[in-house]
């Protein structure tokens, strides 16, 4: 029996339920037909113009996506708007998209779980009181150049910003995308050091009085990891799909 647009959003929402994502989200299956049969599929963080002519190239009847396609109400869908076009776009080819969002950040296995991961680390504890971001222990105290060399590898990064505390590194937290705000909390549950991105002039500031090391991985770069993840997982459910991931979308900020 055919694969359909359906049972991968089922699957999908066991992974990571619905019911997990923050009240100004729009996760879920947001584009299609439900009982649309999926040969291929491609697994992107964004469905950007780059991966919707990807698609379309690659035949693929469904993007799997993290960041939502549109988050807000829509008024239209012309071609008189860049982002109005990306959905006419995506009707026009009869491509469904499913994203999953903060949903996917909180839930077990999720962005966070694969981030610290990524370090070998085992989730000791959640870092907010939403459930996202994660804490968990090095098995030995690294320096913080070392670790910031091993962050540069493991997150495929172009460059790091960071502000080092002279401390070695032993208890991490970690949150896939914007985790700025979380930097007092971070120090609070005894992180010497936070990995997260998107970080602002004042949070560098805040952990500089802190005495927390922090390091901004990138947006791009800590959550992307989980497409990886997801495709393994999705592969060993759906033999007879197609996951493809997105070799057209990467990193944007460069560093001269």
């Amino acid at each position: 029996m055919s694969s359909t647009v359906n049972g991968l959003f089922k699957y999908l929402c066991e992974l990571a339920p619905l019911e997990l994502q923050m009240d100004f989200d729009n996760s879920g299956f947001l584009i299609g037909r439900g009982e649309a049969v999926v040969n291929c599929a491609l697994l992107a963080l964004d469905v950007t113009s780059e991966v919707i002519d990807e698609a379309i190239e690659k035949k693929a009847e469904l993007i799997i996506s993290h960041h939502p396609v549109f988050l807000h109400a829509i008024k239209a869908i012309t071609d008189q708007d860049p982002d109005q076009q990306r959905l006419l776009r995506l009707i026009e080819h009869k491509i469904a998209c499913i994203s999953m969002h903060t949903n996917l950040d909180i839930a077990q296995g999720g962005v966070n779980d694969v981030l610290l991961g990524l370090f070998g680390i085992r989730s000791e504890c959640a870092l907010d009181e939403d459930g996202c971001g994660r804490i968990g222990e090095v098995d030995a105290p690294m320096p913080m150049e070392d670790f910031l060399a091993l962050c540069r590898k493991r997150l495929h990064t172009n460059g790091l910003r960071y502000h080092d505390a002279g401390r070695p590194v032993k208890r991490l937290a970690v949150m896939g995308g914007s985790g700025g705000d979380s930097v007092e909390r971070a120090a609070a549950l005894g992180c010497d050091t936070y990995l997260t991105a998107d970080i602002k002039y004042h949070q560098f500031l805040l952990a500089k009085e802190l005495g927390i090391n922090l390091i901004d991985g990138d947006h791009f770069c800590t959550e992307n990891p989980v497409i990886d993840n997801m495709a393994v997982r999705l592969r060993q459910e759906f033999p007879d799909v197609r996951f493809l991931i997105s070799q057209r979308h990467h990193q944007t900020a460069r560093f001269y």
